[in-house]
């Protein structure tokens, strides 16, 4: 048994960590952001994002769209290392409704965090908050609280974050009733899964199965529990570890010293070990370092091993199925182990994500502007790595 494809990933960059470089890609990738903005065009839609379609206009979303790359832009200007992003207050009012029409046919609602309302709002939020703007998101994040595809993308973990984003923002207890009130619908979503774990069902594309990573099934909705610990009872708290550990360890396998997961629980027709945020080791030690439970420390310790055996991705460079996505799993066990190891990993993994990026933007004539998917995503990633910080955008607490 193989835990990861090897023509999916390629050698790592011979370049040793220079921050100074880093700190010059940063440097282009800001100041290409904000010279490709326009008032009326957005960002130029990429290639990629469109998968295999034309792209017609430009995406509005939090995932891979313009409230992303400001999104992007206002957390490297917290840092002094972009300009503050007032200059996106009317974008970002004009987003609302330029969202709601991008999403209005999608199967699963329009209330999305990473795809739809509430991620626009979120993001709205933080570059110049307002009761109003308020008062809507919370409407929104109420609206999804059942979303039947119980996953980050579409569903409530994902308006789950939200709500969290907001209580740590402005202490306001009407973000903990709403983040309660969805943990329990996900509580009551629970199905049954291997040796005693338990997981949800995901309802999406057309289809009924059980998603196991970050992107859309258990890792990520174990994520938005553990980062609302807080505002749990402490029973609640103990139940729930005792799911995710179980659940994790149910479902892990094995070779040697390698962890990994398949994206699928229903491995017989879908055995795909990928190694990527979205499915895979990277989501389930981004979403699951910070669960401090040693039951837990042996098994995340041999899924960081296999991220670095694979080596970089070749689709790219950006956190959802690249480079730097799978390299904040280094700062992930860095921050839950203190070993310089894991940072010294995530540093080579950063120099690799560099030229990966600037190979694409030549290669295409344009960067990707996409906080999920594209450059300034990989902007964020350097910086943290220049900080040592494993907080990852608009999954963690921010600044």
């Amino acid at each position: 048994m193989r835990l990861f494809e090897p023509e999916r990933h390629e050698n790592r960059s011979a370049a040793h960590w220079n921050e100074s470089h880093a700190r010059r890609a940063i440097e282009m990738i800001v100041r290409d952001c904000e010279e490709r903005f326009s008032s009326d065009r957005l960002w130029p839609p990429h290639p990629l994002d469109a998968e295999g379609a034309a792209p017609q206009a430009a995406y509005t979303m939090l995932y891979c769209g313009a409230a992303g790359t400001i999104w992007a832009l206002d957390d490297l200007a917290r840092r002094g290392l972009a300009s503050p992003p007032q200059r996106f207050v009317a974008t970002l009012e004009e987003l609302e409704s330029l969202n709601l029409r991008e999403v209005a046919h999608e199967r699963h609602g329009v209330e999305s965090y990473l795809i739809g309302h509430s991620g626009v709002l979120l993001a709205r939020y933080r570059v110049a908050p307002s009761p109003h703007i308020a008062e809507r998101l919370a409407r929104s994040i109420a609206a999804n609280s059942r979303n039947p595809t119980w996953e980050l993308l579409w569903g409530s973990p994902g308006t789950m974050h939200a709500a969290l984003a907001m209580h740590e923002w402005t202490g306001d207890e009407l973000w903990r009733e709403l983040f309660r009130a969805s943990a329990r619908s996900l509580e009551e979503a629970l199905i049954d899964g291997p040796q005693g774990g338990r997981l949800w069902n995901q309802d999406l594309y057309g289809r009924r199965t059980r998603y196991l990573g970050a992107g859309h099934g258990f890792a990520g909705n174990a994520g938005v529990l553990l980062r609302g610990f807080a505002l749990l009872a402490p029973s609640e708290r103990a139940e729930w570890i005792e799911r995710i550990v179980k659940t994790t360890l149910a479902t892990v396998r094995r070779e040697g010293s390698l962890a990994n997961w398949t994206a699928l629980l229903e491995s017989a027709r879908d055995e795909r070990f990928l190694v990527q945020w979205c499915h895979g080791a990277p989501g389930f030690l981004t979403s699951l370092a910070a669960l401090a439970d040693p039951r837990l420390d042996e098994v995340l310790l041999a899924a960081g091993e296999l991220v670095w055996q694979a080596g970089p991705l070749r689709k790219g460079a950006s956190f959802c199925h690249g480079t730097a996505g799978n390299g904040y799993s280094f700062l992930k066990l860095f921050a839950r182990t203190g070993d310089q190891i894991w940072l010294d990993r995530a540093r080579a993994f950063a120099m690799h994500a560099i030229e990966q990026s600037e190979a694409h933007a030549a290669h295409y004539g344009m960067r990707r502007y996409s906080l999920y998917t594209g450059d300034p995503g990989v902007a964020i990633y350097l910086a943290r790595c220049i900080e040592g910080k494993a907080d990852w955008p608009s999954l963690d607490p921010a600044l």
